[in-house]
């Protein structure tokens, strides 16, 4: 189980591509399978006010799984401040955690600016790819936006999360279709696809996907209107 291999987990993507809702999943997932583990979720996206990681903080909690959010999280302050409390989990091993990146290229900014610290840590970092968002469509975008993020955080990506989707629209052929192109983009980049993220009721038929590691997810982020 990919969300299980490395200590710390560090998701990226593209506005859109679902980055914190497979990181909250993930998060949840990993206290399911580690009962008794010193969890910790952080909220590093600095951009984006929507769909973030910080909207299930009570279930989050509920889980005995710390949050850390940035500084102002939840204001009208535009400070894009990181949180103290994320270095935990550079400092104490005893914590497994995942680290929500968004703001694309200026959030992974956020990756470098912790790079030593990083680099010191069992970590994997994948990115989030939904096939049905602009400027990841087809596999030389994808691409195009893997070299974008890896430059901006200063490291490399370790492998691809297929989250296309069209929310309750979504159906079997449309995750297939976007693992066609994420395998397309994987022969040009070289990053292998790590899993298939597909929300439950989906009903994934069997041998229709190419990589059997397949994450099932419930939708914890709502929009609010």
């Amino acid at each position: 189980m990919f969300y299980l291999d490395h200590r710390l987990t560090i998701i990226i993507g593209a506005y859109g591509s679902g980055k914190s809702e497979i990181a909250v999943n993930m998060s949840l997932a990993q206290r399911k399978a580690l009962p008794d583990r010193k969890l910790l979720i952080a909220d590093l996206d600095i951009v984006n006010p929507f769909y973030r990681s910080s909207d299930c903080a009570a279930v989050l909690e509920e889980a005995g799984i710390r949050l850390v959010t940035p500084l102002y999280a939840g204001s009208n302050v535009d400070a894009p401040v990181l949180p103290p409390d994320m270095y935990v989990i550079f400092d104490d091993e005893s914590y497994q955690g995942i680290f929500d990146i968004g703001g694309e290229d200026m959030g992974a900014i956020v990756l470098g600016s912790i790079k030593k610290r990083i680099e010191s840590t069992d970590v994997a970092i994948y990115m989030a790819v939904n096939t049905l968002r602009p400027f990841t469509s087809d596999p030389e975008q994808i691409v195009i936006m893997t070299n974008e993020l890896a430059s901006a955080a200063g490291f490399k990506i370790d492998g691809y999360l297929n989250n296309t989707n069209l929310l309750e629209e979504t159906t079997p052929e449309i995750v297939a279709e976007g693992e066609k192109k994420i395998l397309e983009a994987s022969k040009i980049s070289g990053i292998p696809l790590i899993a298939n993220c597909v929300m439950e009721g989906v009903g994934i038929p069997d041998g229709m996907l190419q990589n059997q590691e397949l994450f099932e997810m419930k939708r914890m982020i709502h929009y609010a209107y």
